[in-house]
């Protein structure tokens, strides 16, 4: 039986998501990412969620215990080239030189167990990094 990701959920306070921070958060990770998000009220609370091409999503809602995340969790996106890797840091960049929210790590390739990793993490006003990287056979010694 194949396993795959379907979803994350991230919880918020209460009064966290106002239709500007929802409209931020789209303007980002649907610039970044390609996602697309939707707001609703589920389960009584507000929330928004993007969703992937591939209809996998990150559920944002409001909650009594919000996330919190002090450490360098994240949730890791593999993309299918170097390129693709490479565009969407150019628009993390773009972000980044007029919102210094944007947090970014970039990382030089590094080699772990026989693959090469071509990666950076970022983090834009949710509680967690998202690891991007493209994985592939490192090359002979």
């Amino acid at each position: 039986m194949p396993l795959r990701f379907n979803h994350m959920e991230i919880t918020f306070a209460l009064g966290s998501l106002t239709p500007s921070f929802c409209d931020e958060v789209d303007a980002f990770y649907s610039d970044v990412f390609g996602f697309t998000s939707s707001r609703r009220r589920m389960f009584g609370q507000e929330s928004l969620t993007l969703r992937t091409p591939e209809d996998d999503f990150i559920l944002l809602i409001e909650g009594k215990e919000p996330m919190v995340s002090p450490g360098f969790d994240h949730l890791g996106l593999r993309l299918d080239t170097r390129e693709e890797v490479d565009d969407t840091l150019a628009r993390v960049k773009h972000h980044l030189a007029t919102d210094d929210r944007v947090e970014l790590k970039e990382y030089a390739d590094d080699v772990m167990d026989g693959e090469l990793y071509h990666a950076y993490y970022v983090r834009h006003l949710l509680p967690i990094w998202f690891d991007v990287q493209h994985v592939e056979p490192a090359p002979s010694a």
